[in-house]
């Protein structure tokens, strides 16, 4: 090995959609109600072999960290892409949906997250940053282009998001949260003279 250069290469292409597939076939069992199904029930449903699932899973709290982990990420990903693509205060609309839809998967695995080893709290932390980064630029960027008031604080828009998956966790929870955005996008719009 000396002098010889050591590369990390990519993930193969099926071995990225195989780890997506284990991924989402874990989160649709935990949304009906099966957060006990066996990892080889998990691999068997995405149509991949038990090895495949460790390859990628060494445990089953990877695996259910990994999928919160994906639903972060994805909400991140998201609001650069929106802020690239949608004027600020639209970006920021879509993002606050986008938001919803993650609670939304949150309480799908909160079940799961709540039996890992030591529990969720550490990945709740790491998260809360990520997402308090999140709506800080997207509401410094619509601050920027005069669509919001200066004086509000971002993680309200949040909060009131969260108190209604939290008071509401009934069935239609989200279609409320969903016309609550509007209501804030509205209320935090400049006051007039």
């Amino acid at each position: 090995m000396d002098g010889e250069k050591i590369s990390r290469r990519k993930p193969r292409s099926d071995g990225q959609r195989n780890r997506q597939r284990l991924l989402d076939v874990a989160k649709a069992a935990f949304h009906a109600g099966e957060t006990d199904i066996p990892l080889d029930e998990v691999a068997r449903r995405a149509e991949v072999g038990i090895g495949t699932l460790y390859r990628h899973f060494a445990s089953r709290d990877a695996l259910i960290e990994a999928i919160y982990r994906n639903e972060l990420d994805r909400l991140a990903v998201a609001a650069v892409d929106l802020a690239n693509t949608h004027p600020p205060v639209e970006a920021l609309r879509a993002w606050m949906l986008l938001f919803v839809d993650y609670i939304a998967a949150k309480q799908v695995i909160a079940p799961a997250l709540n039996a890992l080893v030591g529990g969720p709290t550490a990945l709740y932390a790491a998260s809360a940053d990520v997402i308090k980064a999140t709506i800080d630029a997207l509401v410094a960027r619509a601050v920027q282009s005069g669509d919001i008031r200066p004086d509000l604080d971002p993680l309200d828009f949040l909060r009131a998001l969260v108190g209604v998956s939290n008071v509401a966790a009934a069935p239609g929870w989200e279609a409320s949260a969903r016309r609550l955005v509007d209501i804030l996008i509205a209320g935090s719009r400049p006051l007039s003279r």
